[in-house]
């Protein structure tokens, strides 16, 4: 099976790069798989057209690349990580579906999205969390609810960020990307997908176990809320 793996951003890329091998093996052992960054989400285009070219964001490249993807043969499905953010995830994943219908890809796609961003993914893994930045404060970390819509990457540099996330703002960018890539490789290595008590983390493994599990065919019932 190959699969094909779109995130919103490359520090997405990164933490998933080093846990698509945990969860299903290292490319072409058996399965095959790609992984392609964005560059940030982006929106969905009106009447689900082709967006502006110009924009390298994932929802404005969506339907194009969905509509190529279901006319190319040797790919078995389609991933779509994204952060859900502040919003109505049932209500976005039925604009996503949609999207994917008019692109003749629903059969061949799968949408996953982080509560509420795709750090919650590390605070799902607390031992990794700590292996990685022993320092790592305790009374925000004790502040975090699981998947809960809070300020998720802040709260994450209040943790383990010298000053927290206001010294990240004060600064400006690039440095906030620049720290996400800092987690990416610095936990992500540490992290053991069947310990990781992210609900919106363990949909996305379980999801991606079902569909190598089931090889070719139809992911379409993963496509649901979370």
């Amino acid at each position: 099976m190959h699969i094909e793996i779109l995130t919103e951003d490359s520090s997405g890329k990164a933490l998933l790069e080093h846990l698509l091998p945990k969860l299903i093996g290292s490319p072409n052992e058996p399965h095959s798989w790609r992984i392609i960054a964005f560059q940030g989400i982006g929106q969905i285009p009106k009447g689900m057209h082709a967006g502006d070219p110009a924009k390298r964001t994932l929802l404005n490249k969506l339907p194009a690349i969905l509509r190529s993807y279901a006319r190319t043969t040797g790919i078995d499905a389609v991933v779509v990580v994204l952060d859900a953010d502040s919003r109505d995830c049932a209500a976005f994943l039925a604009e996503l579906r949609e999207l994917a219908t008019t692109s003749d890809a629903v059969e061949l796609t799968l949408f996953r999205l982080a509560i509420e961003e795709i750090e919650a993914w590390y605070f799902g893994d607390r031992k990794a969390l700590r292996a990685a930045y022993p320092k790592a404060r305790q009374r925000p970390l004790n502040q975090y609810r699981q998947d809960s819509i809070c300020g998720t990457w802040e709260l994450l540099a209040d943790v383990i960020h010298p000053g927290g996330s206001d010294a990240i703002r004060r600064i400006g960018w690039p440095l906030p990307g620049q720290i996400k890539h800092e987690w990416a490789n610095r936990i992500g290595p540490l992290m053991n997908p069947d310990a990781n008590l992210s609900p919106s983390f363990g949909k996305l493994r379980d999801a991606l176990r079902r569909l190598i599990a089931g090889g070719t065919g139809n992911p379409a019932p993963a496509i649901q809320p979370g």
